[in-house]
């Protein structure tokens, strides 16, 4: 399992963040980012979105729960899917299930979930973890597990 920290002072750090993200979970695809409001979680999954060539708008999906992108895997040249998933306005498991989010987590596509405590128990075992932390002087610190 991988474990690294990394402190960022600014935004325009987040493209190599992103880049060291995505070689480090290798062909991992689950991934769970935890963070306060404005932490930014989002921005970062822009950045990697970007990264793997989505052209679509990426926004937080706080309201819509799940929006999805499309992009052109590098390696095979098929057109992949990515989930982005936001559970925060959600309260119980059941509500995650009834939208048909283990669809989402158990399929060969990349899927990033803001909020995802409430869906731990259902989560795959090879996901990863992005916790990201506010510091002081409004750096982050940004953990993979």
């Amino acid at each position: 399992m991988l474990t690294k920290e990394i402190s960022i002072l600014n935004e325009g750090q987040i493209p190599t963040i992103a880049q060291e993200l995505l070689q480090a979970v290798g062909n991992r695809k689950k991934i769970a980012f935890h963070g306060q409001i404005g932490a930014g979680k989002t921005t970062l999954i822009k950045e990697i979105c970007r990264q793997l060539g989505v052209r679509e708008q990426v926004c937080s999906p706080t309201y819509g729960i799940i929006n999805q992108y499309s992009y052109t895997d590098a390696q095979t040249g098929e057109s992949r899917l990515i989930h982005h998933i936001d559970l925060y306005r959600l309260n119980r498991l059941e509500e995650a299930l009834d939208i048909g989010i283990e669809d989402s987590l158990y399929d060969d596509d990349f899927c990033f979930i803001e909020w995802p405590d409430l869906i731990e128990s259902i989560l795959p075992e090879e996901f990863i973890q992005i916790k990201i932390e506010i510091l002081e002087n409004s750096g982050r610190k940004i953990i993979f597990l």
